[in-house]
């Protein structure tokens, strides 16, 4: 299958299934901004979920926090964002589109819409925050930001969860939330758009202990997306070189995967060493630093930060459980996805709309709920096409309720990828289900 092809596939099935749908999409759609559908949002909110158990329960030594969307304007002066954050942006003469002035495809000149040669100007540099008002006026006192990372927040609030929370450095801090980007040229689907979801955490440490902490959680990070069932020949490391390392940064490292169109980053594990906490103070004229109890030594922490694009990871996650089958002559998709991930864990089947089969299974499918398994119940064509729908859809099980039920009280649960099929009582089912998602 051509990689063209595949990201074509995985749009249609993502809408087809519910996961994900075009903004506004009536209207005409709105620019690279997404909406997530019934499917969507559980899966979404199940990964985020893993992130969040990984980060803050299994530990002591992170915190959490949900820092607002809007912030003072100063945080951003201070961060650099106001002065620095751009992007080189050229405009064709001919068809007025706007481009990023390095993108291979326009650095030769050629308009990549119109085909316009010669088409463009001097690059100039655009700011990819977006802007607005806060209170009735309109003017520049009023400017306020709409923020285009969730790390700001973070530091902002250093001293007030390091002392309520009591902890000592080393700590961090983790936070889920959105973020901006007035982006040039976004695109790739939900790789990259102007409104996204970011999972970061800012692990704080005492000066000459960074590059060790780097390191563990380079490893952490990377191995916690191999136990989401990322293929492992499907991840890599790229090392930022000076060209680009960001004016903060001491060291820097993406986690890539290799999607249809290539190579691409979806997490950054970031040295940021004190300039942050650094700005900050020096910006708002309180101290920042971080006092020693047991010394008496007062030092600027720095910072290791591991980012996450939760949209990305979601689009990792999607490609990477991607599958066309052949099965006895007949030709399937499936979405082999972790049953963790997975956004319903199971379906129900009457597998006729008689004997009594569909008030058994509706019995069945509600008794799942009750235990917060999600369940999909389904009666509608051929059990075939129904399985199907499931196996495209990521549900882990199927659950058919047939005459034998109605005998000896068994069902038959079909696996999604083994397509192996047991019978099992309809009193153990939900027990059965439950130990099979905790092994996982």
């Amino acid at each position: 299958m051509a990689n063209g092809d595949l990201m074509d596939k995985l749009v249609s099935l993502t809408k087809r299934r519910g996961y994900v749908f075009q903004s506004s999409e009536i209207y005409g759609g709105t620019g690279s901004v997404w909406d997530y559908g019934p499917l969507g949002v559980e899966l979404k909110n199940n990964l985020k979920t893993a992130w969040w158990s990984t980060m803050v329960h299994q530990r002591d030594d992170i915190e959490g926090l949900d820092a607002a969307i809007l912030m003072h304007p100063k945080v951003w002066e201070a961060s650099g964002h106001v002065e620095g954050f751009t992007d080189p942006l050229v405009e064709c003469s001919n068809c007025h589109r706007r481009f990023r002035a390095d993108l291979p495809e326009v650095e030769g000149g050629q308009c990549p819409t119109c085909g316009t040669r010669d088409a463009f100007g001097p690059p100039r540099s655009f700011n990819l925050m977006f802007k607005t008002f806060m209170g009735p006026v309109e003017d520049a006192a009023a400017t306020i930001y709409m923020r285009p990372e969730t790390a700001q927040g973070i530091y902002v609030n250093f001293l007030n969860i390091q002392g309520t929370a009591r902890q000592k450095v080393p700590f961090g801090i983790a936070q889920i939330g959105k973020a901006f980007r007035n982006e040039i040229t976004p695109g790739n689907f939900i790789f990259r758009t102007r409104e996204f979801e970011q999972a970061e955490m800012q692990f704080f440490v005492k000066p000459g202990t960074d590059d060790e902490w780097f390191e563990r959680w380079k490893a952490e990070r990377m191995e916690w997306h191999r136990g989401l069932g990322i293929r492992p020949e499907k991840l890599r490391f790229h090392q930022h070189t000076p060209d680009e390392l960001a004016h903060y940064a001491k060291l820097a490292f993406d986690i890539e995967y290799e999607f249809p169109f290539g190579w691409k980053e979806f997490e950054g594990i970031h040295n940021r060493t004190d300039f942050d906490l650094s700005r900050h103070q020096e910006h708002s004229g309180k101290r920042l630093e971080y006092i020693d109890a047991a010394t008496n030594e007062r030092y600027i922490p720095y910072v290791i930060e591991t980012s996450m694009g939760v949209d990305r990871t979601l689009l990792v996650v999607l490609a990477d459980a991607y599958r066309e089958e052949t099965v006895e002559g007949e030709e399937r998709v499936v979405l082999a996805l972790n049953p963790k991930l997975a956004p319903l864990k199971a379906a129900v089947f009457p597998l006729v709309k008689k004997d009594g089969l569909p008030e058994l299974a509706t019995k069945l499918h509600e008794a799942l709920r009750k235990a917060a398994i999600p369940s999909f119940y389904d009666e509608a064509g051929s059990i075939g096409r129904r399985y199907r729908r499931q196996d495209e859809a990521g549900t882990p099980w199927c659950l058919t309720v047939d005459g034998q039920t109605s005998e000896d009280g068994t069902v038959t649960i079909r696996d999604r990828d083994t397509l192996e099929q047991v019978r099992v009582g309809m009193d153990r089912v939900v027990g059965w289900l439950q130990e099979r998602l905790a092994a996982r």
